[in-house]
């Protein structure tokens, strides 16, 4: 199965290692700004397309292609699990990605070693989004909280507990409804403790 990708070297997120020379033990460090692409996120929080992401990246040239360790760093903004109200998340996440020489990864497919999620070099390009992408998403929280101790909504009727910590709402147990109905008299609370 032949994956021919044109990269685009004017994209961000496209590393050249020409200058590595494929010399194994030739490094080079990487620190630029970059804009974060589209749908960098999961449905309750992300980095917003268009704001910043720090990106240190080391290229090091291994014997099968390149080796990529990089550092991110950006602000996710999504939804309190709980409130509904906008959390903001510093992001800090790291990948080690191989990016193998097309040769390589030609003789890996002959002899039958070929792996699906094998990165490859096109030319002297590598392209490091899907590996930011993956490294970003895992590393936002799984349940974002505006405040660790964020009591949520009222589930009666939607009000926004921490705006007042007193609310509640007198429930009757409606085993009773009836007779209330019935007498026309209030009927006991039993939610409420002696």
């Amino acid at each position: 199965m032949e994956r021919h990708i044109t990269l685009d070297p004017r994209s961000p997120f496209v590393l050249d290692t020409h200058e590595l020379s494929r010399r194994p033990g030739s490094q080079r460090e990487i620190d630029r700004t970059v804009a974060a692409p589209e749908g960098l996120g999961t449905v309750v929080t992300g980095i917003p397309a268009g704001d910043d992401i720090e990106l240190h990246a080391r290229l090091e040239a291994v014997m099968e292609g390149v080796l990529v360790t990089a550092e991110i760093r950006g602000r996710a903004v999504g939804e309190c699990v709980r409130c509904l109200d906008e959390t903001v998340d510093d992001v800090d996440a790291t990948f080690q990605e191989l990016y193998v020489y097309s040769e390589r990864a030609r003789a890996a497919e002959e002899s039958g070693d070929d792996e699906e999620d094998v990165r490859e070099l096109e030319g002297d390009l590598i392209d490091i989004e899907p590996a930011l992408r993956d490294a970003v998403v895992t590393a936002l929280p799984f349940q974002p909280l505006c405040q660790p101790d964020c009591p949520g909504l009222c589930s009666e009727c939607g009000a926004h507990l921490a705006d007042d910590p007193g609310h509640h709402h007198d429930v009757v147990d409606p085993r009773w409804s009836a007779l209330k109905s019935m007498l026309g008299t209030p009927v006991p609370d039993e939610t409420k403790e002696s």
